[in-house]
């Protein structure tokens, strides 16, 4: 690691690890390796774009609702929460296993950002019986987070490796009833009963709650009218599925990009595969915007 990378990426505490990065124009990451590659905190000069509930993330017996949760292998569940292969039956958990496991983190060469990485070890061979490596690269341009993924398929045999891959991001916001989103096709999958809905209707629930997938799209925008601000989602194929979930009374909207529906891995629906030794890329970008 280059100085400029020790410089800009400190450890500010222990138990569990948190680090900081702050990039040459002001804006911060904070991140917790050993709890799933968390990233907590997004600061754009002084604000922090992110929500995170720092009293639950202390219990870890409890599923974290803040920073940007991996999801991955699977994105949602599998029927009866296993994945079924040629070899057997694999217990799996929803969202798959990456955003409770360590992992290794470092500063970018050129000082841009931080990646953390992820391989397949006895605690995810279980559940997901492939070797492979999940590299994130995190970089901060002003006013814009570029999140770039590479998928590696690391065996030496002939079996395909099924995946898909998505992003659980809490945006803070002001007042639930005060949040809009453009860029979304009409219809929607409403997650709580898996049927297609009007988009714009599921919308109108935001304050009550909702969870919603949507796509394909290439720029969906949250807009916050009581702060002024809005956030942008800037989506490439094959991650171009946005989730939008919103859980009161908590003051955050998760507009997640997704590379394919709940249950994909067995229907097969926008199911991505590596072959031995192939990788794949995968990238969105958000850019915090005034409203």
């Amino acid at each position: 690691m280059s100085s400029s990378c020790f410089e800009r990426l400190r450890l500010v505490s222990e138990e569990p690890r948190l680090y900081r990065f702050v990039s040459d124009h002001g804006d911060s990451l904070s991140i917790f390796p050993d709890r799933g590659g968390l990233i907590s905190s997004w600061r754009v000069l002084e604000r922090e774009c992110l929500y995170f509930d720092s009293q639950r993330f202390a219990d870890p017996s409890k599923s974290i609702r803040g920073g940007i949760p991996v999801l991955f292998p699977i994105c949602g569940n599998l029927p009866d929460d296993a994945l079924s292969l040629p070899t057997g039956m694999y217990p799996i958990p929803q969202h798959g296993f990456a955003r409770d496991l360590p992992w290794s983190l470092h500063g970018l060469e050129d000082g841009s950002g931080v990646e953390l990485s992820l391989r397949h070890s006895d605690a995810t061979l279980p559940h997901y019986p492939f070797p492979f490596r999940l590299s994130i690269q995190y970089q901060l341009e002003p006013s814009s987070l570029v999140i770039t993924a590479v998928v590696q398929q690391l065996a030496s045999g002939d079996a395909p490796m099924p995946f898909s891959l998505g992003f659980h991001p809490y945006f803070s916001i002001s007042d639930l009833k005060a949040v809009s989103i453009q860029g979304l096709p009409s219809q929607c999958c409403n997650h709580l009963t898996m049927e297609t809905a009007s988009t714009a209707e599921q919308l109108l629930c935001m304050a009550n709650g909702v969870d919603l997938l949507a796509g394909p799209a290439s720029s969906v925008t949250l807009r916050d009218t009581a702060a002024n601000t809005a956030i942008e989602l800037q989506l490439q194929a094959p991650l171009d599925l946005a989730v939008v979930w919103s859980e009161p009374p908590r003051s955050m909207v998760c507009l997640e990009p997704w590379t394919a529906p709940r249950g994909s891995l067995a229907s097969g629906d926008r199911c991505l595969w590596l072959n031995p030794g192939d990788s794949m890329r995968l990238q969105c970008r958000y850019r915090l915007l005034e409203a």
